[in-house]
């Protein structure tokens, strides 16, 4: 979720969200037994077990309509394809929200706002 979301899943302000975002994310992991990503200026992932990964990359050109379903998209094609092969989806979500975000990057260059499909555009480029 972005931060407005989380706050509505912990019933609690925005403020309280982004005072602690490592709190927030933890919360959520363990209050819904999930691997949760805090959408925003380094987007973090947390599973139940209370590990936390800090994305370092994303850009503000990225907060635009489509993005989360985006990275929902790449997040469940990485899933899928990790749980066949028997992969941790906490790392599976941590290298989902890394590709999202170098993906931004790559496509915003000096943009002030890219479209989802600009994103999606750039995963090749990002592609190891």
């Amino acid at each position: 979720p972005h931060p407005g979301e989380a706050a509505r899943l912990l019933d609690v302000c925005i403020a309280e969200i982004q005072r602690d975002r490592f709190a927030a994310v933890r919360e959520m992991a363990a209050r819904f037994n999930a691997v949760v990503v805090l959408k925003g200026a380094g987007s973090l992932v947390a599973d139940p077990q209370g590990r936390v990964g800090l994305c370092p990359f994303g850009n503000p050109a990225m907060a635009t309509a489509g993005m989360g379903d985006a990275l929902t998209g790449i997040l469940a094609s990485l899933a899928g394809q990790g749980h066949a092969a028997g992969a941790d989806l906490f790392d599976v979500a941590c290298a989902g929200v890394v590709l999202h975000a170098r993906a931004g990057d790559t496509a915003a260059g000096h943009r002030r706002a890219i479209l989802a499909g600009d994103l999606i555009s750039a995963l090749p480029r990002v592609m190891p």
